[in-house]
Formats: structure tokens, sequence, C-alpha cells
């Protein structure tokens, strides 16, 4: 499904200049301690495009963390005792290849000014599958442990793609959400989206109760986006606030190509 607005076809030089300028512009209005979290998609005839991209933005940023955003993953056959069929879980980007596999993962860079923002690990913390591992490490007990750089986060299942999920880089409300989590929910006063497309990352400001402001030159996607964002504060009692002069933001979530 291509843009509805936008011709996404550029020469690729082109495009990392354009995404060099892109961190240069937010590096000047993200606070000092801010996150700014780039999802980045790789083709599979261009791999280096994503790391090519985090080094253009890294001009402005520090490479903070490096994160893996899995939509489909195979579990079983892990070793010689696992004898049964593996179980698949999430969507893959299926491909008619004799040369490359499925896609089925996307990098989220996180970058800061400097490399030295805390982030709080435990907010998308998993719980230990055997708790006599906690004891194994010198720090105060938990039954939590940081997820890692690995993000298992499957797509909903939709019907209509264009009714449901009309655009062509969408991502589950999840993953903007735990972006902000793990910038710190308590230090984030605003989240500006670029690029907001159909609206997951506003949807997930709104669950979160976090300002937000956003963007995209297509008219059509922001009506879905409002949308989307006005169904969410409904089931949650809330109601959208009246605008204003926005403020620096301190986490920012992606961009896109």
């Amino acid at each position: 499904m291509p843009y509805r607005g936008y011709a996404d076809a550029r020469p690729r030089d082109d495009y990392l200049a354009w995404m060099r300028r892109l961190g240069e512009v937010v590096a000047g209005v993200l606070v000092d301690d801010g996150s700014f979290f780039l999802n980045l998609g790789g083709s599979p005839s261009d791999p280096w495009l994503p790391w090519d991209v985090a080094r253009e933005v890294g001009r402005s940023f520090v490479l903070q963390n490096v994160l893996h955003w899995i939509k489909s993953i195979a579990i079983g056959r892990g070793d010689a005792t696992d004898r049964g069929p593996p179980t698949a879980y999430g969507h893959y980007k299926p491909l008619v290849s004799a040369r490359y596999v499925h896609g089925a993962h996307e990098y989220i860079f996180h970058f800061t000014h400097r490399g030295d923002v805390p982030i709080d690990r435990l907010a998308i913390g998993v719980p230990y599958q055997d708790l006599s591992n906690v004891r194994r490490w010198r720090r105060p007990s938990t039954p939590t442990r940081c997820r890692g750089n690995t993000w298992f986060l499957p797509y909903a299942t939709i019907r209509d793609r264009e009714r449901d999920r009309p655009h062509p880089a969408t991502f589950p409300t999840e993953l903007p959400e735990w972006c902000v989590r793990l910038h710190g929910l308590a230090r984030t006063r605003q989240v500006v989206d670029p690029f907001v497309g159909i609206g997951s990352s506003a949807v997930a400001a709104a669950r979160l109760g976090v300002d937000f402001v956003g963007f995209d030159l297509d008219e059509g996607y922001l009506e879905v986006a409002a949308r989307r964002v006005r169904a969410e504060l409904a089931a949650r009692g809330a109601s959208p606030r009246p605008t204003r002069s926005p403020s620096r933001p301190s986490a920012l979530p992606r961009a896109r190509r």
C-alpha cells in the first residue's frame, strides 16, 4: 500500500540528506534530557539503509540504545529435547523470493544528546521465570527484570486494510507507549511525532495522559488519527484539552520512510 498524498521514492542520497536535516531540527528542539526514538524498517535489497539513516541522524545525537521490534517469531525446537513443531506468533511481511527471507523485524534507534539519559528499564520489565535468578544479581530484589533490546509486539489482526489500517507504515500503539515508558513517564512532559500518520503515537500519549503534538502532510491520515484519539479518550472517560503553544518536547517517537 503506497502513501496516499506523498511520493516516497526520492533517490537514496536525497533521502539520507533529508534525514540528516531531520536530526538537526529535532536536536534543536529536544530538551536536554529528552529522547528521540526513530523507527526504521529495512529493505531486503538494501539492508544497510536503517543503519545509514542512523549514522546521518547520529551526526546530531548520540545513539544510546538499539532496540529490535520483533513482529513475528517462531518458538520451538530450541534444543534436542524439544521435538514438537515450532509455534509461530505474530504477522510477518511475506516475500516471494529465492534470495530473501520474510521480513519480521524493524529497528528502533534511541537517540539522546549525550548518551547519558537515565531510563526506566523496569517500566516495561518482564517477570523472572525463575525467581532464583533474582539472588544472582547483587541488587534490590524485584520480581521483574529489564525486557532487553528485543520487543515482541505483533500487529493486531484486521479484516480490511483500507478501513482498519489505511497507512503503509504503521506500528502497534504499544510501541510508542513502551518508548515513552522506557524514557520515563514521570519525566515526559510532551511527546511530539513529526510523522504522525494515523496516530498510533497520539493514541499512546492519550492512553498515558501525556501532552502530544503531531504533524502530517496527509489530511486524511490526520482525520483518522483524530478519530482514534477521540475514541481512546472516550473509552477512558476523558475529553480533549484545549490546544496551546507547545513547549520543548521531552520525547519524540519516530520517523520512518
